[in-house]
């Protein structure tokens, strides 16, 4: 089987290597799953937690069952976009380990983004990801 996601840093662009992720990957044709954002909402409705990494631990928690149930695995995400409100350095590095741990060293695109609130007031981080589905 070939390689059906090719990730890239060249040297023109910041080596985003260093800090876990890809600053490009490429797909071969195939099918594309879209996951919408998922939050730190738990099917058995427990409240969610004022922490910013535990909620990123839950949101890894749903994106990894996300994932299970298309049958991919990290390694098929191509870009995960992740929401932060108020996002700052010491925010984002707090968020940082629970949120590479996601993709076990698969490194795909990354697109983080400020916002000011999600869909609940509760709620401080939403990631989707776009993922080449397997063969």
């Amino acid at each position: 089987m070939t390689q059906s996601i090719t990730r890239l840093n060249p040297p023109s662009l910041p080596d985003a290597g260093e800090m876990g992720y890809s600053q490009i990957s490429i797909a071969e044709p195939g099918r594309i799953a879209f996951i919408s954002g998922q939050v730190a909402w738990r099917p058995n409705g427990e409240p969610v937690p004022e922490s910013l990494t535990e909620q990123m631990e839950i949101v890894a928690i749903n994106a990894k069952a996300a994932l299970d149930a298309i049958g991919a695995t990290p390694q098929d995400v191509l870009i995960a976009r992740v929401y932060l409100v108020n996002l700052t350095p010491e925010r984002l590095e707090e968020l940082m380990p629970p949120f590479l741990a996601i993709f076990e060293g698969a490194q795909p695109s990354v697109t983080g983004v400020g916002v000011a609130a999600l869909a609940a007031p509760d709620l401080q981080v939403e990631m989707e990801m776009t993922v080449r589905l397997p063969d």
